[in-house]
């Protein structure tokens, strides 16, 4: 497992850009890697597991919850944070219950800092 990659899974490019500019001034050594759907990021989860992955959950195929359950399943270590306007309390208790954190959106500095909070606790 690479300790300072960050997997960034969102089908937004606007919201990925935004959070890997934010990542990088926070922690300009972590390497960041982008995946616009979670087939895309399954795959590359396959031949490098990320130490951390920041994920949305509506995404076009695979929801985010999906993607995190199957990264979960072969992959327990990596640290998962959910980055989504979806905050209905169904939602944050399913990703509660899949071990993973929640950051809601907008994706701001604050946001970014809590989401890096939490992968590192």
């Amino acid at each position: 497992m690479n300790h300072s990659l960050l997997l960034i899974v969102d089908d937004s490019k606007m919201a990925r850009l935004m959070i890997g500019k934010l990542i990088r001034e926070l922690r300009p050594d972590w390497r960041i890697a982008e995946a616009a759907n979670g087939a895309e990021a399954l795959a590359m989860i396959g031949e490098e597991p990320p130490a951390f992955v920041s994920l949305d959950i509506n995404m076009p195929g695979m929801s985010g919850l999906e993607v995190a359950g199957r990264i979960r399943l072969h992959y327990p270590e990596i640290r998962i944070v959910i980055c989504t306007a979806n905050i209905q309390d169904a939602v944050r208790k399913t990703a509660e219950k899949a071990g993973v954190k929640f950051v809601a959106k907008p994706i701001t500095p604050e946001a970014i800092t809590e989401m890096v909070g939490l992968f590192e606790e």
